[in-house]
């Protein structure tokens, strides 16, 4: 296990294998130990980071207001002072909102950004008031479960992000990743995004918000 101080905070790491830096940015109320087989699979070929961000698993959770913009300084001062000084970034749901703040706040340190089920703004609906009630109940696989309020920080800050009218200064090249039948962020959302973002590419799947674990999850 892996600890640093990062900004106000101590943040839990971990990096596996060797070869060119690739940054994994995790999703709401999801921390390192939910996803063994990604990392893995990812450092076959990567060297990869993969971390706890505030709020969750192993890495503090103030009970203090949360943004994505504060996740994304997390990030970037983690990769700093771990010599990941440019690196591909690959961020799901709210860790695609955190690679979207990222790239537009420390451009330099991003090589290319791969988006997964993510959008520049969050619209709301019924289901993501559920999931908000549902806060850290047994949906979730995590070792360390998540305290209601800092569920909340998290959910509060995603909710409250709205990148859209930047999109067009961002110059990272960027790849969209996205279930045609996500109801959490329904699919027009990357289109968004595709059309803000100057040079992206969009690839869109069978499947919802989690389509990535779908073994028929064509694209196209």
């Amino acid at each position: 296990m892996a600890y640093i101080k990062v900004n106000d905070i101590q943040m839990y790491y971990e990096i596996h294998g060797e070869g060119e830096p690739l940054v994994f940015i995790l999703g709401l109320g999801t921390d390192v130990s939910e996803w063994g087989g990604f990392i893995r699979w990812f450092a076959e070929k990567y060297r990869v980071l993969a971390f706890d961000n505030r709020g969750v698993g192993r890495t503090d959770k103030p009970d203090v207001v949360y943004s994505i913009e504060m996740m994304a300084d997390d990030t970037a001062e983690l990769m700093q002072k771990l010599g990941f000084q440019r690196a591909y970034v690959i961020g799901i749901s709210l860790g695609g909102r955190i690679g979207l703040s990222l790239s537009l706040r420390h451009a330099k340190i991003v090589k290319k950004l791969v988006l997964v089920s993510t959008s520049a703004r969050v619209v709301k609906n019924w289901r993501r008031s559920f999931y908000g009630l549902l806060s850290s109940a047994p949906v979730f696989r995590s070792k360390y479960p998540q305290p209601h309020y800092a569920f909340q920080r998290q959910m509060q800050a995603s909710t409250d992000f709205n990148c859209t009218d930047q999109l067009p200064v961002l110059h990272v090249p960027t790849l969209i990743m996205h279930g045609r039948n996500d109801k959490s962020v329904p699919c027009y959302l990357a289109g968004e995004m595709q059309a803000g973002i100057r040079g992206s590419k969009i690839l869109t799947f069978n499947g919802g918000h989690l389509f990535f674990l779908k073994r028929d999850a064509s694209s196209s």
